[in-house]
């Protein structure tokens, strides 16, 4: 484990004490779990299906075995509150009623799966998200990796610039350019980037959030065709713009003539027209998948008029077939019935502002504790989105946010959670708030990060 400064004064031994008896505890409760995870590394790699589920605390994942609503059960037949939600790609709820008849009537003899035909969703689909978004055209992909992948090749033809430009720390999936950090003031291949076939400092250019000088400054060499962001950092902490940052970066990018793509992937917890809405900025493009789809895998990016405009006028390249954008499986009839649900009648006005509601409550929860407790860290909410983080005040960018991390505080709280019947989001201290999650939920979340804080300081 890292042993990093803490932004308080703690015993690091006695930490590291409480970790070792939730870690104890942790494997009396999930034997089930250990053992069909024993069993799984004899055929998968790294014993998961993927290889992020091995970020879990405790030595390996626990192993569900129902879900529904805001609600898992293990193996071992414990019950947990899911915070997590599949990491946004279950903040609908687990599978959500409506969601779950549309896949259920797709999936008859007579509905069919996949054709690489239209139907009547499509369209209704986009229409919905053009009415969210305020973008003009849509296509859909099964990811939101993939949206990102296809928007930035369509940026760099339109644009016949080569370098896109991305914010340090931020999370577009798993998009080749976009694993770039700055570290000591240089651009760098982020640490652990797996086999990377081009170094990314050739093809992206990278600056802190919230730095619209530095941004200008890189702007003004003519060589960026797009800047692809988040409207809030969400995979390092939650970062949020500050002011009018974002309208700035718009400003910017068109008066040096790129693109803005916004990326809405974690960010549409900020409510039912998305950060983007929340925030008044239209980008030219808009990228977004994980929880459309209300768990089944779907992805989506919009183009404003002018910019579909100009992928038309390019008669000779080839959209349709061999130039790079598209896949068999995009747009297929089940993720649009799936998308076309839960966008109609889960992710409704009324759901967003119940959601929102009780992430406030459960901001106000945990700042409850940092106050009694005197603890120099702070939370961020971006919507239904809450995340604590290990410092105060909140990080402003994302290299302030990295240098925030605790592994070990991390570690315990995640632990401590876990043994209670708390889950949060694995690769970081992030809490979703879904259609399905209720006040005592909340409650319980509450109680139990005061004890964790208490028994942190001593005061048990």
């Amino acid at each position: 484990m890292a042993n990093k400064p803490l932004a308080f004064r703690v015993d690091r031994g006695a930490l590291m004490g409480l970790i070792r008896s939730e870690e104890e505890r942790f494997l009396r409760r999930t034997e089930k779990s250990r053992s069909l995870y024993r069993d799984a590394r004899k055929v998968l790699l790294g014993g998961v299906p993927m290889s992020w589920m091995n970020k879990w605390v405790g030595g390996y994942p626990i192993y569900f075995s129902a879900a529904s609503g805001a609600t898992i059960t293990d193996v071992d037949e414990n019950a947990y509150i899911d915070f997590c939600l599949g990491d946004t790609g279950a903040m609908a709820g687990h599978s959500p009623a409506a969601t779950a008849a549309a896949v259920a009537e797709r999936t008859t003899s007579s509905g069919g799966i996949t054709t690489m035909l239209p139907n009547s969703d499509a369209a209704r689909v986009a229409g919905n998200l053009r009415d969210r978004f305020g973008l003009d055209f849509w296509q859909f992909t099964l990811s939101a990796t993939d949206a990102n992948r296809f928007a930035l090749r369509l940026a760099r033809q339109i644009t016949r610039r080569k370098k896109i430009l991305v914010f340090s720390y931020c999370y577009h999936g798993t998009v080749d350019e976009t694993f770039i950090t700055l570290q000591g003031g240089r651009p760098s291949s982020r640490a652990g980037n797996v086999g990377a076939a081009v170094d990314p400092t050739l093809t992206t250019e990278v600056v802190e959030f919230n730095d619209l000088e530095a941004l200008q400054k890189v702007l003004s060499r003519g060589e960026v065709g797009a800047i692809l962001a988040e409207p809030a950092l969400t995979n390092i902490g939650i970062v949020l713009p500050e002011g009018d940052f974002l309208a700035e970066v718009k400003r910017l990018a068109h008066q040096y003539g790129a693109l803005l793509i916004l990326d809405e992937t974690h960010t549409f917890s900020a409510g039912y027209h998305g950060a983007s809405g929340l925030y008044g900025v239209t980008p030219d493009v808009l990228t977004i998948g994980k929880s459309l789809g209300g768990g089944v895998p779907f992805g989506a990016y919009g183009l404003s008029a002018q910019v579909a405009e100009r992928i038309e006028a390019e008669s000779e390249v080839d959209y349709v077939d061999t130039g790079g954008i598209g896949g068999t499986l995009a747009g297929n009839a089940l993720s649009l019935a799936a998308a076309r649900a839960t966008l109609e009648e889960v992710f409704t006005k009324d759901n967003f502002a119940r959601m929102i509601s009780l992430a406030d409550q459960f901001t106000a929860g945990v700042n409850q504790s940092l106050h009694k407790y005197q603890l120099p860290w702070s939370i961020v909410q971006l919507g239904a989105r809450s995340e604590y983080r290990f410092s105060s005040p909140p990080p402003r960018n994302g290299g302030e946010s990295a240098a925030a991390a605790d592994e070990d505080l991390d570690t315990y709280f995640h632990l401590f959670m876990l043994n209670r019947g708390v889950l949060m989001t694995p690769f970081h201290n992030m809490a979703l708030m879904s259609p399905a999650t209720t006040q005592d939920q909340i409650d319980i979340h509450t109680y139990l990060f005061d004890q964790a804080c208490a028994a942190l300081v001593g005061n048990e």
